[in-house]
């Protein structure tokens, strides 16, 4: 009975390695493992802790973030912005790959959603880039890579379920995530640009023939055309949160509406659309609440057996043995393994509730450790078997393109991610410095 907690936890692996849905068996876990551990008294405290869930005002930012993303995704803003990006960046060897990036990052900050954007930038770039001599490697790993920058650069939804996990401000937390979210994309565009120049056939640049044919003058009028929308979307969202005008979900609805109105502002708004938009939005919501509800009823039975105890046992030994340094790096490694298998969602709300309160115990800034864990988990798109982003790739990629093709173009991608990740180990004041400026420490 000592360790009633971790073969709970070890079943729940089990079965998830098997194959059943993530709710039913974390539900399923908790039923079985409460009324060993707690009896039918456990029925009395499981409404409660669920009924905190729903009723948290945070978590009502999510559906409306999710309907920003989806309705963006409708408005045909990503068409403009990768043709002109690619016209801006395309006298550079590997420019193409380089607007593709550019445009993950305001799409990241306009929507927040790797599925929407992933597939549209699939649709639209891969084919362009395959057409103009782009190794398929390269293309493929370039758009899985640069549709997950909205998992860490702001707003994004997993940012808003850590920084409520973790009990520390959105605001905050979106603050924080501004300069490694940059730093990332730098990271991948320096990529790209040593790729190009030690293997010049692998992205080659647009012909001059083809820049020529449009002056510079009409080129700064589109530019000024498809930057101004989402720029316009992330400064009414992320500026009314940053100056303190609106909360994380008051600006969420300012974000939905912002998206909405430029949906009109381009002519793609109807009926058919709206409907479209909304039943998206309810499934998408759906899920994560209810995998939410489902890891509540978890973390109600892991910490009322005590699994919390023992973890934190197993890591204060290492700790006292070692340094905090050392349970750090074993955290970040667990999250990183885990998501080979698992999925953001599945790791946010079974790992993080028992690790991160472990972490800010040892001493270290939540702010910070909730930029560590989104970066982290920004790979769990990545890698294989499941990485999500590669499934949605190879859905909308031609048919020459193998999944061979994607797996071996992520990889550069999730290296120079795992680089930027211990950047922002080795120098916490990239996820500290933006809050601390604006806030005070």
């Amino acid at each position: 009975m000592d360790y009633l907690a971790a073969w709970m936890f070890l079943a729940l692996t089990i079965l998830l390695m098997a194959g059943f849905p993530v709710t039913f068996t974390l539900l399923g876990t908790a039923l079985t493992f409460g009324m060993i551990g707690f009896g039918w008294d456990f029925f009395n405290l499981l409404p409660l802790r669920i009924w905190g869930r729903m009723t948290n005002v945070t978590l009502a930012a999510v559906p409306l973030f999710v309907f920003m993303g989806v309705m963006l995704e409708r408005s045909g803003l990503a068409e403009e912005l990768l043709d002109t990006m690619g016209l801006l960046f395309g006298r550079l060897k590997g420019g193409l790959a380089i607007s593709v990036v550019v445009v993950g990052m305001l799409l990241g900050a306009s929507t927040g959603i790797v599925g929407a954007t992933v597939v549209t930038m699939g649709l639209l770039a891969v084919p362009t880039m395959l057409r103009r001599g782009y190794q398929k490697e390269l293309a493929t790993g370039t758009v899985s890579a640069s549709g997950t920058l909205g998992q860490i650069i702001p707003p994004s939804i997993v940012l808003v379920l850590i920084a409520d996990i973790v009990g520390v401000s959105v605001g905050d937390v979106f603050m924080g995530a501004v300069l490694p979210g940059l730093l990332l994309v730098g990271l991948f565009i320096i990529y790209i640009l040593i790729a190009a120049y030690l293997r010049p056939g692998v992205a080659p640049a647009i012909s001059k023939e083809e820049l020529a044919a449009i002056s510079p003058k009409q080129l700064a009028v589109r530019v000024g055309k498809a930057l101004v929308p989402p720029l316009f979307l992330i400064v009414a969202v992320l500026g009314s949160i940053f100056a303190g005008i609106a909360s994380p979900t008051e600006a969420a609805a300012v974000g939905a509406v912002g998206a909405t109105a430029l949906t009109i502002a381009n002519k793609k708004l109807n009926m058919a659309t709206l409907r479209e938009v909304m039943h998206t939005t309810v499934r998408l919501t759906c899920m994560v609440f209810i995998i939410l509800c489902g890891a509540a009823a978890f973390g109600l039975v892991f910490r009322g057996l005590g699994g919390d105890t023992i973890v934190r046992d197993f890591l204060g030994g290492i700790a006292d043995k070692y340094s905090h340094n050392a349970v750090l790096a074993i955290v970040m490694l667990l999250i990183f393994f885990i998501g080979f298998f698992l999925d953001f969602i599945e790791i946010t709300f079974i790992h993080v509730p028992v690790l991160a309160p472990i972490m800010i115990d040892f001493g270290y800034d939540p702010i910070w450790f909730c930029i560590l864990l989104a970066v982290n988990l920004q790979t769990s798109f990545l890698t294989p078997p499941f990485g999500f982003s590669l499934f949605y790739l190879k859905a909308v990629t031609p048919p020459e393109v193998t999944t061979g093709h994607i797996y071996r173009g992520i990889i550069p991608f999730v290296l120079f991610q795992m680089i930027g990740l211990a950047i922002v180990v080795l120098f916490p004041q990239l996820a500290t410095w933006l809050p601390e400026l604006v806030y005070g420490p």
